[in-house]
């Protein structure tokens, strides 16, 4: 259900007037040809579309309201070939809603000893073009990411695919409808925050729902489409013997079947890319929806348990970006941890609903009791994750403004086998360990709820702060408490100082 064939960035190259039409159609030629070449990298997952050279305020405006305005548009890459004097951009910048990457390249790799002359200094100028564009965008106090380094680089390509991949992140959230089914879990507040303020800064859409207007669409289920879904649960999945046709918890399965059938039709009547239940209000469904979550995520919607919005949408924003990549990404929640004298793990799961789109193999159908909410026992897909590095993310609402917080983890092999944990699961180590990862995470007021990505870093979650104009921490490998402490510190007054303009 994620289709990125369509979306593209604009790459903008400026200039001026003065330097002749004989340079100005060399610009115009190298422009072309670097952005095919971009196009063409298998780095970058969207199309690069070039757009003529830019030579004056005029143009410079027209070209950005239109990047506004083109729905397909997720960005601009923007190159100064030559010397384009910043004031020009200055409107242009101003009303400028899409992100926005700055390319510092050059068209030519190296300097060409033997034949370099005034004609080629005038033609090659980015090294002080681009820093005169840089100024402006700082003056402006334009956020963007800036990437250094010849355009036919694989690491400049992948660090440009990468700001790409945020972008359509971003985009994604714009017109992103999030169906909350249920309210929130009673008294929690981590889960909770101003959906107002949510929808002016990211543009998503966050909507109350019963759990009956799921209840409709679960009613109208044919006995075709029934069977055709437990005929692709028992070719998907390891089903136990007791969910098998025939089997004495078979009901349970057929229940779940129905549930995701219903919900799925509501998801997609309505528009929605994400959504949040709660076991507090389920209405009529006889059990908390389990396979039918794990699948709808595994299919590329957002999720959040007990109502967490936030989650879902961070959930459905970053397996946007990570469209083609190796790895998943699913909900997830610190559950329990294995403290030991030489290391100290977290055992990350939930109730039911982790994305198999993180499972190591084929997974297996069980139902077990759920021992909370007081409906009947639920199925769910049981599995564990591969080893390997990953990120834990966390959106939450200060009050004056929203923080993102990343843990960059590195998840392990279960150093024994889990036969009675009725979940699917990863255990994984922090760093730079577990004390001061969880001390950090606290003290930034990191939720219970994340969601976990084996196919992201955070230079992804850099470039989406750096988008959406919000606050970042990261643990990681060199954090300190002290400094951490900090950078909490420092930044509650430059957000202060921010949103009352000084």
């Amino acid at each position: 259900m994620i289709d990125i064939s369509q979306k593209e960035v604009w790459f903008v190259v400026g200039s001026q007037e003065l330097y002749g039409e004989e340079t100005l159609r060399k610009v115009a030629e190298h422009s072309q040809i670097i952005a095919k070449g971009l196009d063409a990298s298998p780095s970058i997952p969207v199309k690069v579309v070039y757009k003529d050279v830019v030579k004056s305020p005029s143009q410079i405006l027209d070209v950005c309201l239109a990047a506004n305005s083109a729905k397909n548009c997720i960005g601009i890459i923007a190159w100064m070939h030559t010397f384009s004097p910043a004031k020009m951009w200055i409107g242009g910048l101003n009303i400028l809603k899409k992100p926005l990457c700055h390319l510092h390249t050059q068209y030519n790799a190296e300097i060409p000893w033997g034949s370099i002359d005034m004609d080629f200094m005038n033609l090659n100028q980015s090294a002080h073009g681009d820093r005169e564009f840089g100024f402006i965008m700082s003056r402006l106090r334009k956020k963007r990411k800036v990437v250094v380094g010849h355009w036919e680089d694989e690491r400049v390509q992948k660090k440009l695919g990468i700001w790409s991949r945020v972008a359509l992140g971003w985009d994604e959230l714009q017109n992103l409808k999030v169906a909350r089914i249920g309210d929130n879990m009673r008294e929690v507040a981590v889960t909770e925050g101003d959906k107002v303020e949510a929808q002016i800064r990211f543009g998503v859409s966050v909507n109350g729902y019963d759990s009956s207007d799921v209840t409709k669409h679960i009613e109208k289920v044919t006995e075709k489409e029934l069977n055709d879904l437990l005929g692709v649960y028992e070719s998907s999945y390891n089903l136990t013997d007791s969910l098998k046709e025939g089997g004495a918890q078979r009901s349970s399965l057929v229940e779940a079947a129905k549930i995701e059938l219903g919900l799925r039709a509501f998801l997609e009547e309505g528009g929605f890319g994400a959504f949040t239940d709660t076991f507090e209000n389920l209405g009529v469904w006889k059990q908390l929806p389990g396979i039918a979550t794990q699948r709808l995520m595994a299919d590329g919607y957002g999720f959040g348990g007990e109502g967490d919005w936030k989650t879902a949408a961070m959930v459905r924003a970053l397996k946007v970006m990570c469209v083609g990549l190796e790895g998943g990404t699913s909900f997830m929640e610190d559950y329990t941890y294995h403290f030991t004298p030489q290391k100290s793990y977290v055992l990350g799961s939930h109730m039911l609903e982790i994305c198999p789109s993180i499972a190591d193999g084929k997974p297996s159908c069980e139902v077990h009791p759920l021992g909370i909410g007081g409906k009947e026992d639920p199925a769910r897909l049981v599995f564990n994750s591969p080893a390997g590095d990953a990120i834990n993310v966390s959106l939450v609402d200060m009050g004056t403004r929203f923080r993102l917080i990343v843990n960059e983890v590195e998840a392990v092999k279960p150093m024994a086998e889990l036969p009675k944990l009725p979940v699917a699961r990863v255990l994984w180590d922090c760093k730079p360990n577990l004390e001061v990862a969880a001390t950090a995470w606290i003290l930034a007021g990191g939720a219970h709820h994340t969601v976990y990505s084996q196919s992201l870093t955070t230079e992804y979650m850099e470039d989406f702060a750096d988008i959406a104009g919000i606050e970042l921490l990261v643990i990681d490998e060199k954090t300190t408490i002290r400094e951490f402490k900090d950078k909490i510190n420092a930044n509650e007054a430059y957000y202060h100082l921010f949103q009352h303009g000084l």
